[in-house]
């Protein structure tokens, strides 16, 4: 009984560990992509009012967190982003974007063509660069708007 309750406590812990879709119809606010069918690359920023938009690639999301009076003028977002997340490529949990380590240049393409693929940490990145390439992990202070921009060519 202890060993199932363990299980259970684990299993939950994980779970809850994730970025869930809130909208199954929600697509994402810069690229109109149905956000349900890639919900690998889901990541999440939080509004200073306590909303969530989410976002089907960290190329997407990082469009939105660089440039939030644009899209605030044209009501794609409504507030100042507090928060970010992305979803660790390989273990799927939760990471607030701001610690977290991305790849670039791997074979592996996003929802949108060429992304960032988010990782929580650099070991998960150098053991997902094994099997899928990659030229460079980047912490998230270099993710500047020359890059996303390049990326969305």
């Amino acid at each position: 009984m202890k060993i199932l309750l363990s299980v259970i406590i684990f299993c939950t812990t994980i779970l809850a560990n994730e970025i869930k879709l809130i909208d199954k119809n929600a697509t994402d606010p810069v690229y109109i992509l149905p956000l349900k069918k890639y919900p690998k690359w889901l990541c999440e920023a939080e509004l200073k009012n306590g909303k969530k938009v989410q976002f089907v690639s960290v190329k997407s999301m990082m469009q939105v967190y660089q440039h939030q009076d644009y899209f605030q003028r044209h009501k794609f977002i409504d507030d100042n982003i507090s928060k970010i997340f992305i979803q660790d490529f390989i273990s799927g949990r939760k990471v607030d974007a701001t610690k977290a380590i991305y790849l670039f240049g791997s074979r592996l393409v996003g929802p949108h063509g060429d992304d960032l693929i988010p990782f929580e940490n650099k070991n998960n990145a150098k053991i997902f660069m094994m099997k899928n390439g990659g030229t460079k992990i980047l912490p998230f202070t270099r993710l500047k708007k020359g890059l996303i921009k390049y990326l969305d060519m």
